[in-house]
């Protein structure tokens, strides 16, 4: 079988989605979030390079990288089921690979997968993961107690930059920037800074968590989902029960903007944050292994 691997072109999307969108495609929930509509948008944003296989039959597999927040990914690899299945995929791998310049990538692969193994074939070692945590929303939750002298309140449409400087500081890296939030508006109507739940204490903001609708999800299995981005606290403020605080009255929020169910995304590592989420009614609902190779 003659394979040619090439660059990605805009006349390829609609085959790449028939790759992407299958059940046991390792990145459905990336086909999901992200639909047709802005997926040009977003690869050319986070600079992200597309290969495209294909023979004498047309396009037949991909893979992509991404030097992203968290390093350099293979942000997804996917062939057609057949025979020759494996043996597209390590050559794309291969090619993939040439893209990274750092030493070390890393891709997310269903955790309990023979793909995990296939990795492994490859020289990757797992190394934590994902979990894509949700939970119904069936009515209001009782409010956590906070500490006197905490406010929990939206963002105003004025304090984008102390809403930047507090995730990046709870982070302690560039997760956002100004002029995120207006294309979060863009991307999932009708959010606005009303979604955006702050604590303050003594007129400083302390504390955040963003909700927003999941937009993707919604339209592909026409639902009412909601999705918490996860809670960003100045270090000298955490454990106070503030980030719990916030997370109920953004879930409650969620609830009377007519959502149904939410869901988050936590580090598998993260102990502390999945025993809350439980603590709320998550439930793993799809969980992802870290698959590294250092070069």
């Amino acid at each position: 079988m003659t394979v040619k691997i090439r660059g990605f072109k805009e006349p390829d999307l609609p085959f790449l989605w028939e790759l992407l969108k299958e059940p046991d495609a390792e990145q459905r929930l990336l086909y999901i979030r992200y639909g047709n509509g802005n997926f040009l948008s977003w690869l050319k944003e986070r600079r992200i390079e597309v290969l495209i296989a294909e023979n004498s039959h047309g396009i037949i597999g991909s893979a992509a990288h991404n030097d992203g927040f968290w390093g350099e990914e293979i942000e997804w690899l996917v062939a057609c089921r057949n025979a020759h299945r494996k043996l597209v995929e390590d050559m794309l791998v291969k090619e993939v690979e040439k893209y990274v310049k750092k030493g070390t990538v890393f891709t997310s692969v269903n955790a309990g997968s023979s793909k995990v193994e296939e990795w492994m074939q490859r020289g990757y070692c797992p190394n934590g993961g994902l979990c894509y945590m949700v939970t119904k929303l069936s009515g209001l939750k009782s409010a956590s107690e906070i500490p006197e002298g905490v406010l929990l309140r939206s963002l105003k449409p004025e304090e984008e930059n102390k809403f930047v400087q507090l995730v990046n500081a709870g982070f302690g890296w560039e997760r956002v920037r100004v002029g995120d939030i207006e294309k979060w508006k863009t991307e999932s109507p009708p959010f606005d800074e009303e979604w955006i739940h702050v604590a303050e204490i003594n007129e400083k903001l302390v504390s955040v968590v963003v909700s927003k609708p999941d937009t993707g999800y919604n339209q592909f299995f026409n639902a009412k989902r909601g999705y918490l981005g996860p809670a960003a606290t100045l270090p000298e403020y955490r454990g106070r029960n503030i980030a719990s605080a916030l997370t109920v009255n953004a879930m409650n929020f969620l609830f009377k903007q007519g959502m149904d169910s939410v869901c988050l995304l936590t580090h598998e590592a993260n102990a502390p944050s999945i025993k809350l989420s439980q603590n709320m009614g998550f439930q793993i609902g799809h969980h992802w292994t870290f698959m590294f190779k250092h070069f």
